[in-house]
């Protein structure tokens, strides 16, 4: 798996892809090869992209990635779909939606299924983008499942995170639901040519200032786009390089590249102890045995998952 590894740094997109597919499918040849990996790579820059659907969000990426390429940086797109209730599979990768990319070797898109997990965030995600890093990728851009009333993970992965609004699709309140408010960096409303697009910046903004900020903290902005056209997509960059920028200047960098760090090692040890579980469960037949016997109350979820437990317990 070396030479995978070795083909990765030097930039070979096929072993990288291979990589990332071996990553995705918890493939103990993919996660050895990342091993050799992530020591002593360089991290990219790393912007989450996030908000409810309709907002434009993908349209959005695809506009930030031209101003990025054309400033000479290589960008890697993670966009996290949502997954087929039966194949757990992506339904919709953003690789369709940014086929104009397709021959440009500075830009990688990679499409990961979000798999029900709450936050919308794969939990590949983060190991997607060390290969990318890996692969000489200065900039990861990830775009999050839009979730509007649930808790994201985007925040603990990003070092800036945009929220994508849109006029009339009431996002600002389903924002506030969901706490997003108080993780996004930069506040972004798409379609800016649409009726009440000023209605919307300013409630955002009013709903900014209620928010309590600590002393010297970042005042966030609230930004006008149109993506189809790419209007304000050059002030968006310039916002996004401010804020990391601040972050540099603060020691909030370093803050925030340790709670990535946190979260792959959570995703790491989730992984193998899932797996181990599976494995002292009898795997994937004998676990969809006991489902079986679940649905005809033949037996219980608590007293199974204690008997799972103790066959851990024994093996330590």
């Amino acid at each position: 798996m070396s030479a995978l590894a070795d083909r990765v740094k030097n930039g070979d997109r096929r072993a990288g892809a291979r990589l990332m597919r071996l990553v995705d499918d918890d493939d103990p040849r993919g996660l050895d090869a990342l091993e050799a990996l992530y020591r002593g790579a360089t991290a990219a820059a790393f912007i989450g992209v996030t908000g409810s659907p309709g907002t434009g969000k993908s349209t959005l990426v695809d506009a930030l990635v031209g101003v990025f390429r054309a400033r000479g940086e290589r960008v890697g797109v993670i966009a996290v779909d949502p997954s087929s209730p039966r194949t757990q599979g992506a339904i919709l990768g953003d690789r369709v939606r940014m086929q104009g990319r397709a021959l440009d070797e500075g830009v990688f898109v990679r499409s990961l299924a979000s798999r029900g997990q709450l936050g919308g965030l794969s939990a590949s995600a983060t190991m997607t983008a060390a290969v990318m890093e890996a692969m000489g990728f200065t900039r990861v851009i990830v775009e999050t499942v839009g979730v509007g009333q649930a808790e994201v993970d985007i925040g603990r992965v990003a070092d800036t995170t945009v929220l994508v609004l849109a006029p009339g699709l009431g996002d600002d309140v389903q924002a506030m639901k969901a706490g997003i408010m108080e993780v996004a960096d930069l506040f972004v409303v798409n379609k800016a040519d649409r009726d009440g697009a000023k209605e919307t910046v300013r409630d955002v903004e009013l709903t900014l200032r209620l928010l309590p900020q600590p002393e010297a903290a970042w005042e966030r902005p609230v930004l006008q786009t149109i993506a189809t056209t790419g209007e304000g997509v050059e002030q968006l960059t310039e916002a996004i390089l401010d804020h990391e920028r601040f972050l540099a200047k603060t020691g909030e960098a370093e803050v925030r590249r340790a709670s990535r760090a946190r979260l792959e090692l959570e995703v790491a040890l989730w992984r193998s102890v899932r797996a181990e579980t599976l494995r002292r469960a009898g795997g994937e037949q004998e676990l969809q045995e006991i489902a079986k016997k679940l649905a005809l109350r033949q037996t219980d979820p608590v007293s199974e998952a204690r008997r799972i437990l103790e066959r851990l317990k024994r093996g330590l």
